[in-house]
């Protein structure tokens, strides 16, 4: 049981990517399913990274604040900017700009945690910085959407912070007291989780590509477009961030990974319970799903690949 669930986490961009096909070509396999299970499912994704975490993760901040605060500001300032700026650029309709924004606007994704441990980056930083964009995610995200698509539509903010808090805090806090009142349990469960929530990851990627599987079709192209350059240009600008700071390889390489991928389920839960009355604001973090778990794998397997070459030349 542990080596297939060993190869599901490994293979996550490719699970993700085959589901994403499926609900294309055969949208009724999932569209039976509503999207109203989106929401526990974040939030059955955020307890599992509740489980995982540690006191020490935690401390992590107070212990390296620097660096943190670096992350945040790069995590905070980067996504956001880019994402204003690239449905700018491209003219993208109302409804796939505010999903664009809302990609930018949230916090860094779970995943970013094993590409930067696979890529042999500064671990301890990486989750570092997940766990405090996710903190500060309750506040920085609706600050951050009203600020770049409050022009465009109301946003609202008081009920976007409850919403954060309600599918990402508070399962993360129940996942931590179950460490604390029942550890036993939580250390047999937590080899399963990496591939449990591969599989939560992958099927709502499929349920929102299958709602949404006529108009993605239509708009898809340019979506992808743009979400492949969002992706890319934060990975590329946060290691350009750590380099002219003077940072250290791994920190370079964890910040890049960390300010590149994005909690993009969140961004389609918000989507999905704010901004319904524009079905396509979907897209861009369903389609975003896909691709930061496939170019994330690429940039691990570059990275550790150059850095086996750098120790074998010395």
């Amino acid at each position: 049981m542990q080596r297939i669930c060993d190869f599901i986490a490994k293979w996550m961009g490719v699970l993700v990517l085959l589901v994403a096909a499926v609900s294309i070509i055969v949208p009724k396999s999932l569209t039976w399913v509503g999207t109203w299970v989106i929401n526990p499912m974040l939030g059955i994704i955020m307890f599992g990274m509740g489980l995982t975490l540690t006191a020490n993760d935690f401390r992590i901040i107070l212990r390296r604040p620097i660096d943190i605060l670096i992350g945040c500001l790069t995590q905070f300032t980067v996504m956001p900017l880019l994402a204003w700026g690239l449905t700018w650029a491209f003219s993208l309709p109302q409804e796939l700009a505010i999903g664009v924004i809302l990609v930018g606007c949230c916090p860094g994704g779970t995943a970013s945690n094993v590409i930067t441990y696979l890529a042999k980056g500064d671990l301890a930083l990486s989750v570092g910085m997940t766990a405090a964009s996710t903190l500060l995610a309750p506040l920085l995200t609706p600050l951050l959407v009203w600020w770049l698509a409050g022009t465009m539509v109301d946003v609202d903010t008081v009920g976007m912070l409850l919403s954060i808090l309600c599918v990402v805090i508070l399962p993360i806090v129940c996942g931590l007291l179950c460490q604390s009142f029942i550890p036993k349990m939580t250390q047999r469960v937590t080899p399963y989780l990496p591939a449990f929530s591969s599989i939560a990851i992958a099927l709502t990627v499929g349920i929102v590509v299958a709602h949404n599987a006529d108009r993605l079709l239509t708009a898809g192209l340019i979506v992808v477009l743009v979400v492949i350059l969002h992706n890319l240009l934060g990975l590329g600008v946060g290691y350009l961030v750590g380099r002219l700071l003077r940072l250290q390889r791994p920190k370079c390489v964890a910040l890049s990974i960390e300010v590149g991928m994005q909690n993009s389920g969140l961004a389609t839960s918000l989507a999905v319970l704010h901004f319904a009355a524009f079905p396509l604001a979907t897209i861009p973090g369903a389609v975003f799903s896909v691709w930061h778990n496939i170019s994330g794998a690429i940039v691990a397997r570059i990275s550790s690949a150059t850095l086996s070459k750098k120790i074998e030349t010395k």
